[in-house]
């Protein structure tokens, strides 16, 4: 699972499982484009500490034109790109509740970057990994969409919605050696995770451990594996896949 010289874009990686990722691959031997809305210092200097080379650059998902300057920043500085992680997604900040109560904007927004987003990113890397002979694309979707989670349609959708292009998005690619898959966590203590469930997160959590096999609630440490192998060689036959990283709560 040699991972130097291998190039991996991580977007939404200024805090959570995405800063966690850039630092465990970086950590791991490879060349880290650290990307999200947000500022990314902590997560530059958290893979450099554990002894990664990493870049930051500002992305918007949801606009074609920040995407296509973050390839090219990628390029100038690296000179390739072998993996890209879609980690961005509006989940925190999304308000819950019955299906016809959640505000068109809500809606509109978890389309945007959940899904667009993905979009957007995927038509950006992937000529550049035609270019290198192929690519490794893993899309974060969630339990929700397999489980089926209600009172938070426009996640639970959106991420439905990123499983479906995984599969297509694999099919058409295969011929370049470029595979696409997907990982969905449980519920993952983060800071988004915190926010969405906010005063009702210690019962939230309780009862999600408790729906699974492995009864202990998942840390961002606990998903890094998973993308590891997706991204290395060793997983080369790999695509069109789902991998449910969530304690044995659905099981395909």
């Amino acid at each position: 699972m040699d991972m130097s010289n291998k190039v991996i874009i991580v977007t939404g990686a200024a805090r959570g499982i995405g800063q966690e990722y850039a630092r465990y691959l970086g950590q791991a031997g490879a060349k880290i484009v650290v990307a999200d809305i947000n500022d990314c210092d902590e997560t530059v200097e958290l893979t450099k500490q554990a002894g990664g080379t990493a870049i930051s650059v500002n992305l918007d998902v949801t606009d074609i034109n920040s995407v296509n300057e973050m390839i090219e920043v990628s390029i100038q500085e690296f000179g390739q790109i072998d993996g890209l992680i879609n980690n961005a997604a509006l989940y925190g900040t999304l308000q819950g509740g019955r299906f016809d109560t959640l505000s068109e904007s809500d809606w509109d927004a978890a389309m945007a970057v959940n899904v667009k987003g993905i979009w957007n990113c995927c038509k950006g890397v992937v000529p550049e990994m035609r270019k290198v002979g192929g690519g490794s694309i893993i899309n974060i979707t969630s339990l929700a969409a397999s489980y089926g989670t209600p009172y938070v349609l426009h996640y639970t959708t959106s991420k439905a919605a990123v499983g479906g292009l995984t599969r297509g998005l694999a099919r058409e690619l295969g011929r370049y050696l470029i595979r696409v898959n997907s990982i969905s966590p449980s519920a993952v203590l983060t800071e988004g995770t915190n926010e969405f469930f906010a005063g009702k997160l210690d019962v939230a959590l309780k009862t999600i451990s408790q729906m699974q096999s492995i009864p202990n609630n998942l840390s961002p440490s606990d998903l890094v594996g998973t993308a590891h192998w997706l991204l290395s060689d060793a997983s080369k036959f790999i695509t069109g896949q789902d991998i449910a990283v969530d304690g044995g709560t659905v099981m395909h």
